[in-house]
């Protein structure tokens, strides 16, 4: 009889390095970058995906935009149906007020994420190099950039999201 010894070893579904001190990140629309930065210096830099009506800040439900303003990562989803998902504590009491006034909703579930779970990250990188904007309003990343920012940004960090 032969014995077989298996070990069985909890797998975080990240395999990148983090990238220390990350205190904040910055994201600039025009130029479809996001950057993790430590005060005001850049660690790393990575290209994004916006909403499909980039150009302004979102103001309500289903507008396709990504908000712009000072926001937190606030929480994340391991089992998002994109790959990993950081969460974006849009809309903030000032978007809540201004959409009231609009007598719309504001929406919500802005996140920052990779692409879409099921589907070929070939497909869909070369989608992203045509630099086409696709999501409802959610920062993208590839997958690649999706596992480090994960791996490197804590809850409570501050996103910084310009024009």
């Amino acid at each position: 009889m032969k014995w077989v010894l298996v070990f069985l070893v909890a797998v975080s579904p990240v395999f990148s390095e983090s990238i220390p001190g990350v205190d904040r990140v910055a994201v600039y629309k025009e130029e479809r970058l996001l950057q993790l930065c430590r005060g005001d210096s850049v660690l790393k830099e990575y290209q994004i995906a916006l909403g499909k009506e980039p150009e302004g800040h979102k103001t309500r439900e289903g507008d396709s935009r990504t908000p712009e303003g000072r926001y937190v990562l606030d929480w994340r989803n391991p089992e998002s149906r994109y790959h990993l998902s950081i969460h974006i504590s849009y809309p903030n009491e000032k978007d809540e007020k201004r959409a009231d006034s609009l007598r719309v909703s504001p929406g919500g579930d802005i996140m920052i994420h990779g692409y879409p779970e099921g589907v070929s990250a070939s497909m869909w990188s070369r989608y992203w190099f045509l630099g086409r904007d696709w999501t409802d309003g959610c920062i993208a990343v590839s997958n690649e950039a999706m596992d480090e920012i994960w791996a490197s940004v804590k809850n409570g960090t501050a996103i910084d999201i310009y024009p």
